[in-house]
């Protein structure tokens, strides 16, 4: 069983930043995908980034350049550094983790993906 554990969730400014961890427990992730992603209110959850087990990384067009996925092999942990935040990167953010090795081009997708953690709050105010 494995448990995933956000943080760092908050209001901000826009303009700001933040630093969004997930602690995994459970089960040695070092070869998985860890991906995060989010949910407004009356919208489906999508895709904000994901990194694979060789330090790949993903990001979707609304993000990039702004936000910055990186991952501790020794911490079990998987972090998301927002810069530059606009208030449309408002939701509840989640990480999710996918315990077999997905190509690049699927990492977004949100069937992959066997394990959620609770979800965080961002807001961004203008």
């Amino acid at each position: 069983q494995v448990q995933l554990v956000e943080s760092g969730g908050g209001s901000v400014q826009a303009g700001g930043s933040l630093r969004l961890s997930c602690a995994a427990s459970g089960r040695t992730f070092r070869l998985y995908v860890m991906g995060w992603f989010r949910q407004a209110p009356g919208k489906e959850r999508e895709s904000v980034a994901a990194i694979r087990w060789n330090g790949s990384t993903y990001y979707a067009d609304s993000v990039k350049g702004r936000f910055t996925i990186s991952r501790d092999n020794a911490k079990n942990t998987v972090y998301l550094q927002m810069n530059s935040l606009k208030p449309e990167d408002t939701a509840v953010y989640y990480c999710a983790l996918a315990i077999k090795p997905l190509y690049l081009g699927a990492v977004a997708g949100t069937g992959e993906y066997d394990y959620w953690g609770q979800g965080t709050q961002v807001t961004v105010s203008s």
